[in-house]
């Protein structure tokens, strides 16, 4: 083996002291601060361990999808047809309601001998609802009732033993919500 060739430093004397940098203890990094570290970095962590594991699982997303645009559904307004013949019940306890409204149907448009009139065999009916048989018949429903000044509409064959042959015909039954002298309103 060869022996190292011989550099400057192998003339410098060696002592018996320390020999390189001396560092003291950071000032100020007493056991209260460190504990206090400890603890935020405790917190982080566990704050950071719950929201990775609500990811996770699904409970949380961290990029939500645009929630669709609210597309506002077309309210339908109906078709008045003039030639289907109504039947009014009033079925309240208030008389003439039952003329008022045939009134008012012939003043927009119905002949006079396709609107009935008379007292129904409840007085305590709460929400004025037209009645109509077929589905087909569903828009001139809600167009009569647009021309009532808004009713319920309602499909129910109760009411279909009391239809021509042949002819439609729409029952009006007048409730509660129409009279002025009706007290409170029973629930239906």
């Amino acid at each position: 083996m060869s022996k190292p060739s011989r550099d400057r430093f192998d003339d410098v004397p060696r002592s018996t002291g320390r020999v390189g940098a001396h560092r003291a203890e950071a000032p100020g990094m007493n056991g209260w601060v460190v504990l206090l570290w400890s603890f935020v970095a405790a917190l982080v962590l566990i704050i950071a361990g719950i929201f990775g594991s609500l990811v996770v699982m699904g409970r949380i997303s961290l990029f939500p999808e645009a929630a669709p645009s609210a597309v506002p559904t077309p309210v339908e307004t109906g078709v008045v047809d003039t030639s289907i013949s109504v039947m009014i019940l009033n079925g309240t306890p208030e008389e003439g309601l039952d003329t008022q409204m045939r009134d008012l149907l012939i003043n927009n448009g119905w002949a006079s001998e396709n609107v009935f009139a008379g007292d129904s065999s409840s007085q305590d009916f709460a929400t004025t609802t037209v009645f109509y048989v077929s589905d087909e018949d569903e828009l001139a429903a809600i167009g009569l009732a647009n021309v009532l000044g808004g009713a319920a509409v309602q499909q129910s064959d109760y009411y279909s033993g009391q239809t021509e042959e042949g002819n439609k015909q729409f029952t009006v039954v007048i409730g509660l919500d129409r009279s002025s002298s009706a007290g409170e309103t029973p629930t239906p």
